[in-house]
């Protein structure tokens, strides 16, 4: 138990982050290095114990938001203090404001695009597919490989979230109590969403920090499109010969697209296109794009809204004459589409966890211990043992706070490198089913199947396909080695 501890305390004390522009200040004032220091003692042990309650989040069913946003608070009220001590208030009040700025430009990023997949959601697009899934009864290999390479291709656009829970769907309703073949499907959709999210800035969370720092442009991503298959192909592969060669039957379920479904995907795809085009050819923060695609959403709502007594007068007349009372009954409980409807059902605890996570490790690499794990981590070893490493740590801790520590040491990096790192902290959660959303996510949606344990015995797979992922990426992009961002 000892030596975990001390794992535990050596690996978050490696996560944390600081601002890019510490040195700027409205004082002109020098932050000072307080890591052998009585508050940054208490200010580790604080993000410590707040992190620890974060991965026990379905133990104690606590929101995971909750211990960092009080943590959060309390570093930077013992980091403000002992400045005020020092006489150096300025150094501190511009330090929180750039952490801030850093994440309101990625919250609304990430809003915008939570807005845009719950709109989708309401409107039935999964739902369809998933019907369609159903009703065509394929065989349970057939639905193996169905599943991973939809969740594969679904999650680059949606959140591997999203995708996971909708492929879990279909295969919870198929499958229909087979414990083996549902913890095969979970492990398999898990590592393809991870993997299909590497290889696009909108994939991952970690994938948009990488782009919105400017590190990698949206294009040089797709570099990574054959290693993120090789990640994902490989385990697939091994498990496929475990699948029973069984033919479930059909099962018949029809989904209806509510009105302007297509026409929203359209604009999400406007807003991507959007966002990129503000970022690579006018160089401004690609929350631009998204915040304006937002306004394409709202004035579609407003349309939807305006013609909508016009459409259900005619599916009403349309349901009488055929002697429809379902429909009828149907076409009377209509909801006018909201827009802030659907901004309201984003995931706000995984947006207040990102605060919290943003703060927290903003205010420990304020102290200075960003700078002594950069000498750990980059000075100590190669640059690619390293990203290697963090990507294997990215299984037990968030690739959230391990993205931003790296972009924060900001190290002297080639765009191969860059992009290893991204590959990795994307991929690395799949080891274990508590090293992603989509993990976490499924353990509760097929509480029961997907376990911890079933997805343990298949770590060295999955090992295997992230080595392989990352010999292939080594080895396909290796003149990216050698040029420096």
């Amino acid at each position: 138990m000892n030596n975990k501890l001390y794992l535990c305390l050596l690996v978050l004390s490696s996560l944390l982050f600081t601002p890019s522009l510490l040195a700027a200040s409205t004082t002109g004032g020098q932050p000072l290095d307080l890591t052998t220091s009585t508050v940054g003692f208490i200010c580790i042990a604080i993000f410590v114990l707040a992190y620890a309650l974060v991965m026990l989040e379905e133990k104690l069913h606590m929101r995971k938001s909750k211990p960092v946003l009080v943590a959060a608070g309390l570093i930077w009220i013992l980091i403000g203090s002992y400045y005020i001590n020092n006489g150096m208030p300025g150094v501190t009040e511009a330090a929180f404001r750039h952490n801030l700025l850093e994440f309101a430009e990625l919250m609304l990023f990430l809003l915008v695009a939570m807005t845009y997949i719950n709109a989708l959601e309401e409107r039935r697009v999964f739902d369809a597919l998933r019907a369609w899934m159903v009703r065509k009864g394929f065989s349970y290999p057939a639905l193996f490989w169905l599943t991973g390479w939809l969740s594969f291709f679904i999650s680059p656009i949606a959140d591997n979230l999203t995708t996971a829970l909708l492929m879990c769907a279909v295969v919870m309703k198929v499958a229909e109590g087979d414990k083996k073949f549902i913890n095969l499907c979970c492990i398999n959709i898990v590592i393809a969403a991870n993997a299909g999210g590497a290889f696009s800035p909108f994939g991952d969370i970690t994938t948009l920090m990488v782009w919105q720092a400017g590190k990698v442009e949206f294009i040089e991503f797709f570099a990574l499109f054959l290693p993120s298959v090789t990640n994902y192909l490989v385990p697939a592969a091994v498990m496929s010969f475990f699948v029973e060669r069984k033919q479930p039957a059909a099962a018949q379920e029809d989904v209806e697209l509510k009105r302007g479904a297509i026409r929203i995907l359209c604009l999400f795809l406007l807003t991507v296109a959007t966002a990129v085009l503000c970022h690579s050819l006018l160089h401004l923060p690609p929350v631009l794009g998204m915040m304006m695609g937002l306004g394409y959403l709202q004035f579609f709502g407003y349309f939807l809204r305006m013609t909508l007594p016009g459409s259900l007068a005619r599916k009403k007349a349309q349901a009488e004459s055929k002697g429809d009372d379902k429909r009828l009954q149907s076409l009377g409980s209509v909801v006018p589409f909201d827009v802030f409807a659907k901004v309201s059902r984003a995931e706000w605890d995984t947006l207040l966890f990102f605060y919290g996570i943003v703060i927290c490790v903003g205010g420990l690499g304020f102290l200075g211990y960003l700078t002594l794990m950069s000498e750990v981590l980059y000075g100590g070893m190669s640059a690619t043992t390293a990203n290697v490493l963090l990507g294997l740590i990215s299984a037990v801790i968030d690739n959230i706070p391990v993205m931003f520590a790296v972009l924060a040491m900001s190290p002297e990096l080639s765009h191969g490198q860059w992009l290893l790192i991204t590959l990795t902290a994307g991929v690395g959660g799949s080891l274990l089913s508590i090293g992603s959303a989509a993990g976490v996510a499924l353990m509760g949606q097929a509480r029961g199947y997907y376990t911890f344990f079933g997805h343990l015995k298949w770590a060295p797979v999955i090992a295997l396909g992230y080595a392989a992922s990352i010999l292939v990426h080594l080895w396909i992009n290796a003149e990216l080695f050698s040029i420096y961002s």
